[in-house]
C-alpha cells in the first residue's frame, strides 16, 4: 500500500467486476426487509448468529454454530472461555453497527475494543509491533512495520471518505487494504469483515443481515489464495472479484431463503392464533399437493422453530394438528 496521503488503491474494473456489482445490485434490490414480520425477524437473527459463527471459525474458533446460538441465547456453553468471550465480543461489535460510521476511523477503534474485550491488552488501540497473515502455520503476508500503522489508516480512511467508488467496490478494497496494513495486534479478520459489512450496510441496509462470513468461511483457502495473489501482484483486482463473488452468491442464497421466508408467512397467516389440522392448512393455503406441503411449508416452519405440534409424542397421528410456537 502506498503510504503518500494521495492514496489511490491498485485495482481494475475489470468486466467480471462489473457483472458482479450489477449482479448483486439486482439481486438486493430483490431483497426486502419487513421489520415486523416475525419470519423475517428470526431469519434476521439466525443470518446474525451465521455471520458471527463463520468470522470467528474462520480465526479458528471451535464452537459449533449451535454453542454460539446457544451462547448468544445466554445459555451455558461448556467451551473454552477465551471462544466464548470471543463469541460475546462479537455480538456486541455487530450489534453496535447501526451506531457506528464507516468512514470514522475512532469509531473502529472503539469496534475493536467491543471486539477484542478481555481477550487482549491492547483492545481498542493500534498494535506496537510487527505483525503477520497466515493461513495456518503459512505466513502469507508480513505488515507493515507498527510505526506506519497511524498514517496508513489515516490515508485509507481519507480514500474511504473520498473516493466515489461504488460500495460494493470500495468495501472489499477497504477489506484488502486492512488487512494488508494489519493495524492490531489480534482481531484483523474480524475487524475487516464487521468494517465491510458496516460499509455495505450504509448503502443498503439488508446487508447487516446479510451473511457473507459464511460464504468466506466455506471458501477460506481461496480467500487467503485471493490476498496472496492481490499482494505479490500489487493489484486488488484478484482480491475484489472474490469478494464480489462471495457477496453475490450469499445474496443468491438469501433470495432463495426469501422465498421460503414468504411461505412460512403465509403458513403462520393460515394458522392464525388456533391449532390446525394439516388437511385444515392445505385448505387455508390453496394447495392440493400434500408432498409440496410438507416439503415447502409444514418441515421448514418445524425446523426453524415457528410452529410446532400438538401432539409431540406422536408425530403421525390423525389428530395431529399444528399451532404458533411462543417466542421466548
Amino acid at each position: 500500500m502506498d503510504n503518500s496521503n494521495d492514496y489511490n488503491p491498485p485495482y481494475k474494473v475489470s468486466e467480471k467486476t462489473l457483472s458482479f456489482v450489477a449482479s448483486i445490485s439486482e439481486k438486493i434490490s430483490l431483497l426486502q426487509i419487513n421489520q415486523t414480520n416475525r419470519v423475517a425477524l428470526d431469519l434476521r437473527r439466525n443470518n446474525r448468529i451465521k455471520s458471527i459463527n463463520s468470522s470467528l471459525a474462520i480465526e479458528n474458533n471451535s464452537l459449533s454454530l449451535e454453542e454460539t446460538r446457544d451462547i448468544i441465547n445466554g445459555k451455558a456453553v461448556a467451551g473454552p472461555r477465551e471462544e466464548i468471550v470471543e463469541t460475546k465480543n462479537a455480538l456486541a461489535a455487530y450489534e453496535e453497527l447501526p451506531r457506528l460510521k464507516s468512514t470514522s476511523e475512532k469509531d473502529l477503534l472503539r469496534a475493536h475494543k467491543l471486539m477484542t474485550k478481555d481477550l487482549v491488552k491492547t483492545a481498542g488501540h493500534y498494535r506496537s509491533g510487527g505483525a503477520g497473515v497466515f493461513a495456518g502455520s503459512q505466513v502469507v503476508h508480513t505488515a507493515p512495520p507498527a510505526n506506519m500503522v497511524p498514517q496508513l489508516m489515516g490515508n485509507l480512511f481519507d480514500w474511504l471518505a473520498k473516493t466515489q467508488a461504488h460500495p460494493l467496490i470500495k468495501s472489499s478494497i477497504f477489506h484488502y487494504e486492512f488487512v494488508f496494513i494489519h493495524p492490531f495486534a489480534d482481531g484483523n479478520g474480524r475487524v475487516a469483515r464487521l468494517w465491510q459489512t458496516l460499509i455495505l450496510s450504509e448503502w443498503r441496509e439488508v446487508f447487516a443481515w446479510l451473511p457473507a462470513e459464511s460464504m468466506i468461511r466455506k471458501y477460506q483457502q481461496d480467500y487467503y489464495d485471493a490476498i496472496a495473489v492481490a499482494n505479490k501482484s500489487a493489484d486488488i483486482t484478484p482480491f475484489l472479484e472474490f469478494m464480489l463473488k462471495m457477496i453475490d452468491e450469499t445474496a443468491a442464497g438469501e433470495r432463495q431463503i426469501r422465498d421460503g421466508n414468504e411461505k412460512m408467512s403465509k403458513l403462520l397467516s393460515a394458522l392464525g392464533d388456533s391449532s390446525r389440522t394439516r388437511a385444515e392448512l392445505m385448505k387455508r393455503l390453496g394447495l392440493k399437493n400434500s408432498a409440496n406441503f410438507l416439503n415447502e411449508y409444514l418441515r421448514p416452519a418445524l425446523d426453524g422453530g415457528l410452529i410446532e405440534m400438538t401432539l409431540p409424542d406422536k408425530p403421525n397421528s390423525k389428530n395431529q394438528e399444528y399451532k404458533k410456537k411462543i417466542a421466548k
